[in-house]
């Protein structure tokens, strides 16, 4: 055999790999499991042979997904971190029968991979939205057992009483189960209208708009502020989007690897990534 290809096989045989599944979601394709489930379906291959759960592939290796061509080696880049400042009047899915306005419509074009919604906002919430092209950064952030919190401001037509901030963070029997704030903050307000920041460890389908209801009160206006560390940017206009930087990614993906803290939070006097202090 030529001296060439003894190194090239030697070189072959050195190279790191990594499990199939984490290779397809980190490059955006969706979550571990979703990925397993897909692998199990036969519609991967790696070097022209139907892929199995747990094959290990390196940066050369030819992955493909129902003919598509995936590159292992770009599991080793960081992934891509969007921020989207959501306006009320826009849906969190990429198709509606009734025609309206996605939010998926003002990110930027992406080639190789696709953006990838890190939870959801109702068509009439605004605020903070973050899409990935990291199927497993997302799964990870959503999951129920890292109970990430998400910190909404709140406006409601009346006025908060100490019992009904003591019922919010007891916990309220919704159709769905029960579901509580962590933490509720009163923030004033004029007139009829009360503004209040909460916190919660979950984003079931209404939840802040259904607690409030359970108490008699209308829901006039919510915003997403905060999801985990990432904020959302004091100077991100509505309708426009900002993506982290290499170092603010970082921060991300080291703070996900970390045993969550009790609450987690951007440390004092430290910049969250986003840029912004709370809204």
């Amino acid at each position: 055999m030529p001296a060439g290809g003894v190194r090239t096989a030697a070189k072959a045989a050195t190279e790191p790999t990594q499990k199939l599944q984490k290779v397809l979601a980190q490059a955006g394709l969706g979550s571990r499991r979703d990925m397993e489930l897909l692998i199990e379906s036969g519609r991967v291959t790696v070097n022209g042979a139907t892929a199995r759960i747990g094959a290990r592939v390196g940066p050369h290796d030819q992955i493909k997904v129902a003919g598509r061509v995936i590159h292992a080696g770009s599991a080793a880049r960081l992934p891509r971190v969007l921020l989207y400042h959501k306006p009320e009047g826009e849906i969190t899915s990429r198709d509606d029968p009734r025609g309206r306005t996605s939010v998926f419509e003002h990110l930027p074009a992406i080639t190789g991979a696709k953006w990838i919604s890190i939870g959801r906002l109702d068509f009439n919430t605004c605020g903070l939205l973050i899409f990935t092209t990291s199927g497993e950064l997302a799964n990870r952030m959503l999951h129920p057992r890292f109970e990430i919190e998400r910190e909404y401001a709140v406006r409601v037509m009346g006025q908060l009483q100490p019992q009904h901030l003591q019922r919010l963070t007891q916990g309220i029997e919704l159709a769905d189960g029960v579901a509580r704030c962590a933490r509720i903050e009163l923030r004033g307000g004029e007139g009829a209208n009360q503004w209040c920041h909460v916190v919660l460890k979950e984003g079931r389908n209404r939840i802040v708009r259904r607690l409030f209801e359970k108490l008699g009160f209308t829901v006039s206006r919510l915003l997403r502020v905060r999801f985990g560390i990432i904020e959302l940017p004091p100077r991100l206009k509505r309708g426009r989007t900002h993506e982290l930087s290499a170092e603010e990614t970082r921060r991300v993906l080291d703070w996900l690897d970390a045993p969550p803290p009790p609450h987690p939070q951007p440390e004092r006097g430290q910049r969250p990534p986003g840029g912004g202090a709370r809204a």
